[in-house]
């Protein structure tokens, strides 16, 4: 028996394809990818990588097998970041993605296992995941069928001497392997300007509405839009208060909807008396404490609310992050499973 969600995460499709191609634009001659990874950052990867190879991209990142296989009925070119252990090898060797090999190790099981078209991360001062340049120059590489060889900025959100310190090592690559193409930025590394874009980029917050750089401002859209619905209007008497340690007081008789919406659901709790809803333009705030699954909400403003009717959360990702101190990347890939998304 199929059972209506009480919670809804809209996707604006129009946002993700114009954000993709204002990238695509940002990124000149560069190819311009997608990352899609932790569930197209929680608005369905399936939804957003299917939207976006209809807007022209050709290049899909995501961090493991499993995540490769969930796409592999859409029939794209798929990278997978964390690369190849062991037990990842058969699904690799049936050739649903490509494998980003990340150390030596993993380069001398693809060869071991057949080889083939790979990618190749190196590490250029993240300290993550990654071949040192050094291997690279003394030939670690030789003999591998490389698509892309990439490397990931640290601090590409940050006007600092180690954006230019990685492109630099980065560039100094360039013949020291058969790679194809290059690819160094991702959202933020974008905005860094043409000597980072390379061959290719890979942005993800800010193909989902995310404002990565504050220069990247007012040219992209929000994207995901978390709507939940109202399982009771009570009405508060002045003086009494709302939620877990009694955080909020009525300072006047108030009208309250309880929503179907809590931190268990990634509404962070950091959004306590913080947050709001939104309303044919008018904003209604959080009251009191966030709790598991539910919240309360001034409906004051809007005597013609009630049970079962829907409200959309003001969830705009820099905004929200500057209120609650949660990163924005944390704010949209946390949003949960109860959400029935499209």
């Amino acid at each position: 028996m199929d059972i209506a969600a009480p919670l809804r995460l809209r996707v604006d499709r129009d946002a993700l394809r114009s954000n993709w191609q204002a990238l695509d634009r940002w990124s000149g001659a560069a190819a311009c990818g997608a990352a899609v990874k932790a569930n197209g950052y929680g608005l369905g990867a399936s939804l957003v990588a299917e939207t976006l190879a209809g807007a022209g991209c050709r290049d899909f990142f995501v961090a493991n097998w499993a995540e490769a296989l969930a796409l592999a009925p859409l029939g794209l070119t798929v990278s997978v970041l964390h690369g190849l252990r062991a037990e990842d090898v058969a699904t690799a060797r049936a050739g649903v993605a490509r494998p980003v090999l990340n150390s030596p190790e993993q380069v001398a099981r693809w060869r071991e296992s057949g080889g083939g078209p790979c990618d190749v991360m190196v590490d250029t001062g993240i300290n993550r995941l990654g071949v040192s340049v050094e291997a690279v120059r003394d030939g670690l590489l030789d003999g591998l069928e490389i698509e892309t060889l990439l490397s990931h900025l640290a601090c590409a959100d940050e006007d600092v001497p180690m954006n230019a310190r990685q492109r630099s090592a980065f560039a100094s690559l360039k013949g020291h392997s058969s790679a194809r193409r290059m690819s160094l930025a991702n959202s933020a590394g974008i905005g860094l300007g043409a000597d980072y874009h390379f061959d290719l980029t890979r942005p993800g917050l800010a193909l989902y509405g995310g404002i990565p750089r504050p220069d990247m401002a007012g040219h992209l859209r929000q994207v995901g839009f978390p709507e939940a619905q109202i399982l009771q209007r009570r009405r508060v008497p002045a003086g009494e208060t709302v939620g877990y340690n009694a955080t909020w007081t009525a300072p006047a008789d108030t009208e309250v909807a309880i929503l179907n919406l809590g931190y268990a659901d990634g509404y962070r709790r950091a959004l306590s008396g913080l947050g709001a809803a939104m309303a044919d333009g008018k904003t209604l705030p959080v009251l009191g404490r966030v709790s598991m699954d539910l919240l309360a909400i001034d409906v004051t403003a809007r005597p013609d609310l009630a049970e079962g009717d829907w409200l959309a959360m003001d969830y705009d990702l820099a905004a929200a992050s500057v209120a609650s101190g949660v990163s924005q990347y944390e704010l949209l890939t946390g949003l949960g499973q109860r959400f029935a998304r499209g």
